[in-house]
């Protein structure tokens, strides 16, 4: 009997955690395949123009994702209130992070302008790549605000238990920047300006669909959509962990392509397209970490800490299987995938050796990710905060070790391994005792 309750309790939190993760994991890919798509489409116009979309890529992606928070911390605290019982306030504080987010992609589009060459230089690039950084990354920032709102629209939804819609936004998304990208980059010839053009319209326009969804079941629940400002307070002091965490790991991805530009030009597009490849990977393990913020913060919300434990379990079980998986499949797809970015034979070379450090590190993420969704879930932003900013102080010697050392790209891919192996530590700590498990519709 006992064994019998056992696999029904398996079961079930093995359905719930395909229910949302599917869909999640089919919205997450969405986004790297939209750097992955331009920089098969860029890549064929030359190793300067990939190495400036790599640049300009890591720049922006640091303006937005300091600001993940907006979706991360939405879901947690809109599945709170959701396990609490309370939807009409769940969507409530939704709207004031889709508020907030546009407030804030606002003033990083405007306040970015004037700081491109700065933010370029940055990164170290040679005197060829850094022209098409500029441009890529001066029209990107037009698309800011709509990056920023996606992200807290996400957000809503997840913690709402829907990651259905979220799935169906980013696949006419993708779909309509790949389309753009192939008129205005190949067929009208606009190059990486084009690239980053339907890049834009592509995020603008999801932004409006998530607005008019959220709008919709504002109207259905009877909840306020106007500005509120003491709620984008709160949304805003919420998530200053998350900021910080998020900082922390941007810092690593700024440094590991600050370095690989320095080592070369042929390092820079090969990190450009290994990067990517491992983004892919990581927001692939994500889908399942998705679904712990918006399991965990249901069952903490409803003070259900048995349900919340039960499931952090299966999860890692699930983040193993998943890194084993994607190991093998690097492995297989390895030979044959350099030659779909470049015809450059030095960059297919680097890249080849990065791809089998790549692989072997897909375990480790595997857990890493799942147990830091499960952490933001339960709103455990202070000790994500600092585990994170120790990996990084692990990371950063190593890689200026591997550039000292001439180590190439693998001696940074090492680096990474190591930076993620002490995540993966410091998380799996945190998960076993009880301090990140406090309950009630908002976390105090």
């Amino acid at each position: 009997m006992g064994g019998s309750r056992l696999r029904l309790r398996w079961n079930a939190h093995d359905r719930e955690i395909l229910r949302l993760a599917l869909p999640a994991f089919g919205a997450l890919i969405a986004e790297p395949l939209f750097l992955l798509s331009d920089s098969a489409i860029v890549g064929h116009l030359g190793t300067a123009q990939l190495g400036g979309l790599g640049v300009a890529g890591q720049a922006l992606a640091t303006l937005v994702y300091l600001c993940v928070f907006l979706a991360y911390g939405t879901t947690a605290g809109v599945a709170r209130q959701v396990g609490a019982g309370d939807v009409r306030a769940a969507i409530r504080q939704g709207i004031d992070g889709m508020w907030l987010a546009l407030a804030i992609g606002t003033v990083l589009a405007v306040a970015g302008w004037p700081l491109v060459p700065w933010l370029v230089d940055v990164f170290g690039a040679s005197d060829a790549v850094t022209p098409y950084a500029r441009t890529y990354l001066t029209v990107s920032l037009l698309g800011i605000p709509g990056m920023l709102v996606v992200l807290a629209g996400t957000g809503v939804l997840r913690g709402l238990q829907d990651t259905r819609t979220p799935l169906l936004v980013s696949v006419a998304g993708f779909s309509g920047n790949l389309a753009l990208n192939l008129v205005f980059v190949l067929g009208l010839g606009w190059g990486v300006a084009g690239s980053a053009w339907g890049t834009v319209i592509a995020q603008t326009v999801s932004a409006g669909v998530y607005v008019a969804v959220v709008l919709r079941a504002a109207r259905r629940h009877g909840s306020p959509v106007g500005p509120d400002l003491a709620g984008m307070r709160t949304a805003a002091t919420a998530g200053v962990n998350l900021v910080v965490r998020t900082a922390a790991l941007r810092v690593v991805l700024i440094v590991g392509t600050s370095v690989a530009a320095r080592m070369g030009d042929t390092e820079i597009a090969a990190y450009q397209v290994g990067f990517q490849v491992w983004n892919l990977l990581a927001l692939a393990h994500d889908a399942v970490a998705i679904a712990g913020q918006a399991i965990i913060g249901r069952h903490l919300g409803a003070a259900d800490t048995a349900g919340a434990r039960g499931a952090t379990r299966r999860m890692v079980q699930w983040g193993v299987a998943c890194g084993a998986l994607f190991l093998v499949a690097v492995l297989v797809v390895r030979p044959w995938l350099p030659a779909f970015f470049t015809d450059d034979e030095q960059v297919r070379d680097a890249l080849l050796a990065s791809l089998i450090v790549i692989a072997a590190m897909q375990p480790i993420a595997g857990v890493v990710f799942v147990l830091d969704g499960i952490l933001i879930g339960a709103g455990d932003g202070a000790y994500l905060a600092a585990s994170t900013v120790i990996a990084t102080l692990t990371f950063l010697p190593a890689a200026l070790l591997a550039y000292g050392a001439d180590a190439g790209l693998v001696g940074l891919w090492l680096a990474l391994g190591l930076w993620m192996t002490t995540r993966m530590v410091t998380l799996g700590v945190r998960s076993l005792g009880n301090a990140w498990m406090v309950t009630g519709a908002v976390r105090r």
